[in-house]
């Protein structure tokens, strides 16, 4: 299962120039003018991991595999785009199968890059953002609300599935998102938000992109973003999208110099995928071997089987145990046989948690 981020954003606000930056694939034109991105642009990319690196320097495997997030670039959306304005919202398809939206916002005044609503105002971008998703949400469900009505006079369970739709709608409509929704533990309702992909639905990530004179993110723009984030318990990035393309195609060594002369800790792309597994409620295992030393993403909380099942389903249905070394434990004693004989390799059955960092081994029947 990897990270999954739709970045969305309206237009000139650097969302293009963030996707270049964090996929290192200058395939996202960036111009300064709208709409300069009119077709969704989608790059995989390996989660920076430093516990793999050190991993792979101690196994020597054949071959290392990182986790992976899938970013997701759109086209910039406008106030009206729900109603044809701009590029409409024809692109917002590609990120409804997103596990989170990344809402990037300019956060910096500069006259030589125009904004599409001729000012800088974070909060009235992130309205009209908000306001888009939700519209175009309230289309797909009053599509699927009008074919279940039909049905219900038939089918019991699309009655069923019907009167709760018709109470999404009615949250929808009174300009609620549908994370917000108090009926989003009801199965009907996951359900219908699989099979619709509801945006508003997802997990919100707030993006300041700010300039270099601004990287302390102590600026009114960022303040205001910031409230907003707290008081909707959402998380929030800052982070310069001008800085992050300046970083591609230099040495690691390089990009560390560089960071640490603006005063920046890690760079964008670790800032937001750190964000997105917290957002996410994500966590990372380790199996290590002579062909393979590999990461694996997995929802914090989940037992060791449904672990298992994401190298493959057989693991799952056929588990027997885990033989679990803390990442700490494999790194003090170097193998796994110096960890068995330490007494650090524990073995774990069906109700193991497991937690992040594991290196694990799996045991199944086939």
């Amino acid at each position: 299962m990897a990270l999954s981020i739709g970045i969305v954003g309206l237009p000139n606000v650097g969302k293009s120039t963030l996707f270049n930056a964090l996929t290192k694939a200058q395939n996202a034109e960036a111009a300064n003018y709208p709409f300069c991105t009119i077709e969704p642009n989608k790059a995989t990319v390996a989660v920076p991991d430093a516990r793999i690196d050190k991993l792979t320097e101690m196994a020597k495997p054949q071959k290392t595999i990182s986790a992976t997030v899938d970013f997701i670039d759109i086209a910039g959306l406008v106030r009206g785009a729900s109603k044809g304005e701009g590029l409409g919202n024809q692109f917002l398809a590609n990120i409804r199968e997103c596990a989170a939206i990344l809402e990037v916002v300019r956060c910096f005044d500069d006259e030589n890059i125009t904004h599409v609503d001729g000012a800088i105002d974070p909060i009235r971008d992130i309205e009209t953002i908000e306001t888009e998703l939700l519209l175009a949400d309230i289309q797909s469900a009053e599509k699927r609300y009008d074919r279940l009505s039909k049905m219900s006079k038939f089918d019991k369970e699309a009655k069923a599935a019907s009167d709760e739709l018709g109470r999404l709608l009615e949250h929808m409509n009174a300009g609620n998102p549908a994370s917000t929704f108090e009926g989003k533990d009801n199965d009907l309702f996951k359900q219908a938000m699989r099979e619709m992909g509801l945006i508003t639905a997802k997990k919100v990530i707030y993006c300041a992109n700010v300039d270099e004179a601004n990287l302390d993110g102590t600026n009114d723009h960022v303040r205001r973003v910031r409230e907003l984030a707290e008081q909707r318990g959402c998380d929030m990035v800052v982070i310069c999208a001008k800085i992050e393309e300046e970083l591609q195609g230099l040495s690691d060594e390089e990009q560390a110099e560089m960071l640490a002369s603006y005063g920046i800790k890690e760079s964008g792309l670790v800032s937001i995928i750190r964000t997105g597994y917290h957002t996410l409620g994500l966590a990372s295992y380790f199996t290590v071997g002579e062909k393979e030393v590999r990461a694996w993403t997995i929802q914090q909380g989940w037992k060791a089987p449904a672990c298992a099942g994401v190298i493959h389903t057989d693991f799952e249905r056929g588990f027997i145990r885990a033989e679990v070394i803390g990442y700490d434990d494999y790194v003090k004693h170097g193998t796994e046989a110096a960890c068995r004989s330490a007494g650090v390799l524990r073995v774990e059955g069906k109700e193991y948690v497991m937690k992040d960092g594991d290196v694990v081994h799996f045991l199944f029947n086939v």
